[in-house]
């Protein structure tokens, strides 16, 4: 579980990126930047997980990210806000060396309109958060982990009940 909504505007959310010394690529620096790219104004935990395109079923090398969504959805799971994915490598400091998780999410267009969506990695140089491509079409190895979101949102208020 992570929480979403605890920063007043997008500066707020990467000057604490860059506290952590994390890394930010152009692209998914690009996206977030845009108009698409949008904070929830109300702290909300939300539990999320992780598939890949091969636990959903799919076989062979790679699948479009049209179909990854399209089963993900009629399993149940949502797509993810993109405020999840910078959330998420915000929170998530120990991950281990070598992992990237796919935010699976609708791909916000760069300033020259490329559809990015978002990967938190640790690709061994440090902790980061980059762009891939976000084509419905776009080949993506069904070795690749998504995160997705589990369920609906929990307020604040729904916390304290428990």
């Amino acid at each position: 579980m992570i929480s979403i909504g605890t920063f007043p505007d997008t500066f707020a959310l990467l000057t604490a990126l860059s506290k952590i010394g994390c890394g930010v690529g152009n692209s998914a620096a690009e996206a977030l930047a845009r108009p698409a790219f949008t904070l929830s104004s109300t702290r909300t935990a939300v539990t999320l997980l992780t598939v890949t395109a091969a636990d959903l079923g799919f076989s062979g090398e790679t699948v479009p990210l049209r179909q990854i969504y399209e089963l993900a959805q009629q399993l149940g799971f949502r797509l993810a806000p993109p405020e999840i994915a910078p959330q998420l490598r915000l929170q998530y400091l120990d991950q281990p060396v070598g992992e990237f998780l796919v935010i699976g999410m609708n791909p916000i267009r760069t300033w020259t309109g490329e559809e990015v969506i978002l990967t938190v990695a640790n690709g061994g140089a440090g902790l980061i958060l980059i762009g891939q491509d976000g084509r419905a079409d776009a080949e993506i190895p069904v070795t690749s982990r998504f995160v997705f979101l589990r369920s609906l949102p929990i307020t604040p208020a729904a916390l304290n009940r428990n």
